[in-house]
C-alpha cells in the first residue's frame, strides 16, 4: 500500500509540473483568455498542497487502521474493517483537504459542512463498493494462494522497503 500511495503521489505532482507549464508557457496565438486561465489556475498550486496533504494523511491512515483491524479480527468481517478504515480515514482526510484548501475563503460553517459532506459521499461509495470488495479480495486470495497479515510491520511512510521477509 505504501509503494501506491506514493505513486498516486508522484502522478499528482506530475499534474501540478502540466498545469504550471500550462500557465507559464505563452498562449497559442488564437487564445484570447490567457489572463482568465492563469488566474482560474492561479488557486491550483493551494489546491494541490491541501489534496497532496490530506492524500498522504487519509491513506497511510486508513491502510494502517484496514492492517491493524484485520490482525485484530483474525482476518473475518472484511466489510468493518474496510468501511471502519475509510471512516476515520477519509474523515481526516476531508478535514484536512478543507481546511488547506479553502480555510479563510469559506465561512466556517460552509467550511464544515463541505468537509462533512465530502467525508459521507466518500464513505458512502465505500458502503456500496463492499460487495465488490468481497469478490476482487476472494478473488486475489485464490489467485495468490495466500492471506497476509500485516504483523511486525513497519508503518513509516517513509519506509519504500517492506518489512516483511
Amino acid at each position: 500500500a505504501r509503494i501506491i500511495i506514493w505513486l498516486g503521489f508522484a502522478c499528482n505532482l506530475a499534474v501540478v509540473g502540466f498545469i504550471a507549464a500550462s500557465v507559464a508557457l505563452p498562449p497559442a496565438s488564437f487564445w484570447p483568455h490567457q489572463e482568465a486561465y492563469a488566474q482560474v489556475l492561479s488557486y491550483m498550486p493551494r489546491l494541490l498542497v491541501a489534496s497532496f496533504v490530506a492524500y498522504l494523511v487519509g491513506e497511510f491512515t486508513n491502510a494502517f487502521i484496514l492492517a491493524k483491524l484485520k490482525v485484530v479480527t483474525q482476518g473475518r468481517h472484511l466489510w468493518s474493517r474496510t468501511i471502519g478504515s475509510t471512516l476515520v480515514g477519509q474523515a481526516l482526510d476531508s478535514a484536512v483537504f478543507m481546511s488547506i484548501a479553502f480555510i479563510g475563503v469559506l465561512p466556517p460553517e460552509a467550511l464544515i459542512t463541505a468537509a462533512v459532506t465530502q467525508w459521507a459521499i466518500k464513505s458512502g461509495y465505500e458502503v456500496l463498493a463492499t460487495p465488490l470488495t468481497y469478490l476482487v479480495v476472494g478473488y486475489l486470495k485464490r489467485y495468490e494462494g495466500m492471506d497476509v497479515y500485516d504483523r511486525n510491520v513497519s508503518f513509516n511512510p517513509f519506509r519504500l522497503k517492506s518489512s516483511q521477509p
